[in-house]
C-alpha cells in the first residue's frame, strides 16, 4: 500500500478529573493524532505524549515536530507490503519511541481495515476478552482514596493500582488492603525511589500485592535487580524497558517478575510482540499499561492484550473511566466480569467521531506524497 498522505493533528482532550502521579499531574489528553492515507482507505495511530516530558523525554511539542519534519516524510510516499516494515523503516532514528509508535500504529490499523482484518488477529492474539483494571491517582486523603477506591470496585473492576511516593505508600496501601482484603491490588511508584529506601518498600510485601511497578529509577536496570532479591512482591518494569533488548537486559539480570509493556513506550506494535514473546519463553508474565490514551490508542491497546501471555490486568478502563465524551463513537464499556471485548471488526475497531476531533485540534497538518 503507497502512503500518500498523512494528517497529523494535536489535541487537548481534558480528562474528568486530573491524574497524580509521583512526579506530575495531567489535566487532559496532548496526544498527536494520525491518521494515514492510501488506496482510498485510512488508518488512525495515537502518540500518547503529555504536555511535559515527566513520564519520558517526548512531549507533545517534540513529537509533533518529529513527526512533521522527520518521521511523515520517511514514509511519505513508500510502497509498504505489511505495517512492520514501518519499524524497520525508522530503525535508524534514535528514541521518540512515542512518536514513532502513533505513525507505526496507525500502518496496522490501515492494513486491517484494508484487508478486512481485526489488529487482534493480525498480531495473533487468542483471546475474546481482556482483563483490566484501573490505575488511582495520589489523592488529597486516605478518606478521599477509599472514596474513589470504591467507586471503581462498585462499578466492577476487579483489579487497582495505587500511585505511591515516599510518604505516600505504606498507609494508603495498607488502607486499601483492609477495605477489600480480596481485591487484586497493585502499586506503581513512577521511579520516585532508591535503592536506598528498600526497607520502606520492603513493608509492601505484607498486603499480597500482584507486583510493585517500577520503583527505582527510570532508567535504570541493575538497581532493579538488587531490590529483587530483597522482596517478595516482584517487581514490575514498565519505564526501564524501551526496546526489545531492555526487556531481554531485565530477565537475563533478574530484574523483574513482571513486564508492562506499553506500546507506544517501545516505538510500536512490532516491538511489543517482541518483547512479548521474550517474556514468554523466559516464563515472564506481561500486562498492558496505559497513557490515559483517547478511544483510538485504547482500541490499539485492547487488541495488543489479547495476546497470549497478557496474563495479568491491563490499564485499559472503559473510555468514560478519564472522559466525559471521547473521539470514538463507539467506546468501550466494562463487562461484568471486568474485562473489555476485543474488537473484532477491521484494523483496531475504533469509529473516529470526527466532529468531536475537530472540536479538541489545536493544530492539524496535511502532508501529501
Amino acid at each position: 500500500m503507497r502512503i500518500e498522505a498523512i494528517e497529523l493533528r494535536r489535541i487537548r482532550l481534558p480528562y474528568r478529573a486530573p491524574f497524580e502521579t509521583s512526579g506530575w499531574r495531567e489535566e487532559a489528553n496532548h496526544s498527536v493524532i494520525v491518521t494515514l492515507h492510501s488506496e482510498g482507505v485510512v488508518g488512525w495511530g495515537e502518540a500518547p505524549v503529555g504536555v511535559g516530558p515527566w513520564y519520558n523525554e517526548e512531549t507533545q511539542s517534540t513529537a509533533w515536530v518529529m513527526m512533521r519534519e522527520i518521521l511523515a516524510p520517511m514514509l511519505l510516499g513508500r510502497d509498504l507490503s505489511r505495517p512492520e516494515e514501518v519499524d524497520a523503516i525508522f530503525t535508524r532514528v534514535r528514541g521518540n519511541r512515542m512518536a514513532r509508535a502513533g505513525l507505526e500504529f496507525a500502518a496496522w490499523d490501515l492494513f486491517g481495515r484494508a484487508q478486512g482484518m481485526s489488529l487482534s488477529t493480525m498480531l495473533g492474539g487468542t483471546r475474546q476478552r481482556v482483563e483490566v483494571g484501573v490505575s488511582v491517582g495520589v489523592q488529597e486523603s486516605i478518606e478521599a482514596l477509599l472514596d474513589v477506591v470504591a467507586g471503581y470496585v462498585n462499578a466492577g473492576y476487579q483489579r487497582v493500582k495505587l500511585k505511591i511516593k515516599p510518604g505516600w505508600d505504606v498507609e494508603p496501601t495498607r488502607a486499601v488492603r483492609e477495605h477489600w482484603p480480596d481485591l487484586r491490588l497493585q502499586v506503581d511508584a513512577n521511579s520516585i525511589y532508591t535503592l536506598d529506601q528498600a526497607d520502606q518498600l520492603a513493608r509492601l510485601d505484607e498486603f499480597d500485592l500482584l507486583l510493585i511497578e517500577q520503583p527505582l529509577a527510570h532508567d535504570d536496570i541493575i538497581d532493579h535487580a538488587k531490590l529483587q532479591r530483597l522482596l517478595r512482591t516482584p517487581i514490575c518494569l514498565d519505564e526501564s524497558i524501551v526496546s526489545p533488548d531492555h526487556a531481554r537486559w531485565a530477565i537475563e539480570l533478574g530484574a523483574c517478575g513482571v513486564i508492562n509493556i506499553k506500546p507506544s513506550r517501545v516505538g510500536g506494535f512490532t516491538a511489543a510482540r517482541r518483547i512479548h514473546d521474550l517474556a514468554y519463553a523466559a516464563g515472564i508474565p506481561v500486562w498492558c499499561g496505559g497513557m490515559l490514551e483517547t478511544g483510538i490508542g485504547r482500541a490499539a491497546n485492547v487488541g495488543l492484550a489479547s495476546l497470549p501471555n497478557f496474563s495479568l490486568p491491563g490499564d485499559i478502563s472503559a473510555n468514560d473511566r478519564y472522559f466525559h465524551q471521547d473521539i470514538v463513537t463507539n467506546p468501550f464499556t466494562l463487562n461484568p466480569d471486568s474485562t473489555l471485548s476485543v474488537p473484532t471488526g477491521p484494523g483496531s475497531g475504533a469509529e473516529v467521531d470526527l466532529e468531536r476531533l475537530a472540536a479538541i485540534t489545536t493544530d492539524y497538518v496535511m502532508l501529501h506524497a
